[in-house]
């Protein structure tokens, strides 16, 4: 099986993030100027939240997401929430139901935009740029990762994606221990009819309004 990591691998899910993402940005533009309108219109602030994640190999890189949030919030609940569920203390009780924190700092814009996952796409900049695939682990943050057990942080083999197997899954309704679990599994067995099977799937799982993490 040709792995991501290999040189067959690489070239082929480059050649393939290359083309879809610089399509979808010229087919999108219109979408995302007026997402930017509302964006900025919703509360003060800039248009664009950017975030240092772990990348592939544990390195940094900056994620672009369009900003959901009120601006200078507290994150002191959600990285309680998140500390729980990677250690597994936290059930669907903790949340709404779906492992997912009712959090106040998202403006009215910004939960619309999460629930459809809108948020996401200047993402399709770091897929250009090469920090992120269209397919991949979830990106996370530094300090999810340190609280990662060994197994876990062997997901960082691959490039971070802006979907994944923890996307089309059903990732509200699942923990956090679980959507790593998934990662591992998309770092065993990769293959570029799996990325395109996933890439299918993913529009559903929008439109289903999945929501984001």
């Amino acid at each position: 099986m040709t792995r991501p990591g290999s040189m067959p691998g690489r070239v082929a899910k480059r050649a393939l993030d290359l083309a879809i993402a610089l399509v979808l940005l010229v087919l999108l533009s219109p979408a995302l100027a007026v997402i930017a309108v509302l964006v900025k219109r919703s509360s003060p602030g800039p248009v664009f939240f950017v975030q240092e994640r772990v990348g592939q190999g544990e390195r940094p890189f900056s994620l672009y997401k369009f900003r959901t949030m009120a601006v200078a919030n507290d994150d002191s609940r959600h990285r309680e929430f998140v500390t729980a569920q990677i250690r597994g203390e936290a059930t669907a009780e903790t949340s709404d139901g779906n492992f997912k924190l009712d959090d106040p700092r998202v403006t009215e814009v910004g939960a619309v935009l999460r629930r459809y996952s809108l948020d996401e796409l200047p993402q399709l900049l770091n897929v250009v740029n090469g920090s992120m695939s269209l397919v991949g682990p979830r990106p996370s943050l530094a300090w999810e990762v340190e609280l990662f057990s060994d197994r876990h942080r062997r997901r960082a083999a691959a490039v971070p994606g802006c979907s994944g197997l923890w996307q089309v899954s059903g990732r509200n309704r699942m923990s956090m221990a679980e959507m790593l679990d998934l990662d591992l599994d998309y770092v065993d067995d990769w293959s570029l009819l799996g990325d395109l099977s996933i890439l299918v799937r993913t529009p559903i799982a929008i439109l289903r309004g999945d929501g984001a993490r």
